[in-house]
Formats: structure tokens, sequence, C-alpha cells
């Protein structure tokens, strides 16, 4: 679902900054080669995870949901000289994909790469987080954010993606359609929680920026 005309859409990109090169090179590969590449962040909200990223200038970040590194790398953009990321995915076969680009990028070295379910990577992960991107699996995000909120430090912001779900969140909930019942259940949650203080943006799909009180 487009939100905005896709005319209004391509004039907001290009009065944005410029899709750097690297970046440019990953998202015409991940659409000639991988499956799905819709998931892709792309040019306009990366260049907003990176705008943010600068913003907050984080030492450590948790990504959730690597897919082929496009917003990993956006958000490196803004990490401390010693900072590091550390991405969660699933998929097997892009590892090797993501490893490319991220050793292609400045922040080769500081990309720590961790394959298997975000629910069980996160306990083991002993770091206190500065900025955490969630874009993975949607039925698991009410999991994510209570395991996520004790690792951030006080400041830190939880951006979330695809918070409006194709426009789903505003239509009669299917009773198959659990994926949609846990977003309207986790905005409401962000909504609400007192540990947070947090602005739903309308970029693409909804991009939510939760910051730690």
């Amino acid at each position: 679902m487009h939100f905005i005309s896709q005319e209004l859409e391509d004039y907001i990109e290009n009065h944005s900054q410029k899709e750097p090169e690297l970046l440019a090179a990953l998202n015409k590969e991940t659409y000639q080669k991988i499956l799905l590449p819709r998931m892709l962040s792309g040019h306009f909200q990366g260049r907003v995870l990176s705008m943010l990223s600068k913003l907050i200038r984080p030492k450590n970040i948790l990504e959730i949901g690597t897919y082929t590194g496009y917003s990993a790398l956006c958000l490196c953009e803004g990490m401390q000289e010693n900072g590091i990321l550390h991405t969660i995915d699933i998929k097997e076969e892009l590892v090797d994909f993501q490893r490319k680009y991220f050793d292609k990028s400045p922040w080769g070295n500081q990309i720590i790469q961790h394959l298997g379910e975000a629910v069980d990577i996160i306990p083991t992960l002993d770091v206190q987080f500065d900025l955490v991107f969630i874009d993975a699996d949607k039925e698991n995000y009410l999991n994510y954010f209570e395991l996520i909120v004790p690792k951030m430090n006080k400041g830190g912001i939880i951006l979330s993606d695809n918070v409006l779900w194709s426009g789903k969140v505003l239509e009669p909930l299917q009773p198959n359609d659990s994926s949609t019942k846990i977003l309207l259940e986790y905005n409401e949650l962000l909504k609400n929680d007192s540990r947070i203080e947090t602005v739903l943006l309308p970029i693409r799909d909804g991009l939510t920026v939760s910051r730690i009180i």
C-alpha cells in the first residue's frame, strides 16, 4: 500500500541525501538475486535510519532482522568510532551475501552477525544498547521488546519497522491474521508503556521511534 502518491514518494527521495554507492550496489544486487526484495529498507528509509543514527551517536547497536545488510550499514553511519553493531537473522543462505557488503564498508570489523532465533540470541548478549532496530518476524515483536528494554541505556532508542503493516492496522481483523493482531497489541504497548516515550512516523510501512525514559 502507498500511503502517499508514487510521484510524491519520488519527490521525497529525490530531495533527500543521495544513496551511497555501496548501498546502491547492494540494493541492485538484492533485487537481482534475492527473494522478496521489497523487504529491503531502500534509499529513503535508509537515509532516515542513517540520520537517526547520526543524531543518536550510538556505541552499541542491535538489529533484529538483517536481510541483506542494507539497514545495518545505514545504522553504522552514525555509530561511534569504536562502536559495535550486532545483527541477527535466521537465514543462513544470506550470511555470505551480508558479509560481502559488510567487508566492503568501513565497518566490516565492527559488525557481528548472529545466525538463529532472536528470542534465543538476545538473552546471551552481555551488552547495553543505545540503538535497536526491530525488523524481523512480526509475531515476536512483543517478545523482542520485553527482551530488549532491560538491555537499553537510559535515553536509548528503539526503532520498530512495519508498524502500519500495509494499512492492515485500520482494517477489520481477520481471525487467522496473527501478525496484524500482534502489531495492534504492539502499537498499543508502545503508546502506553511508562518506560518509554513514542512517536509513530508514517515512513514507508510505518516506523516507530521509542525512547527509553
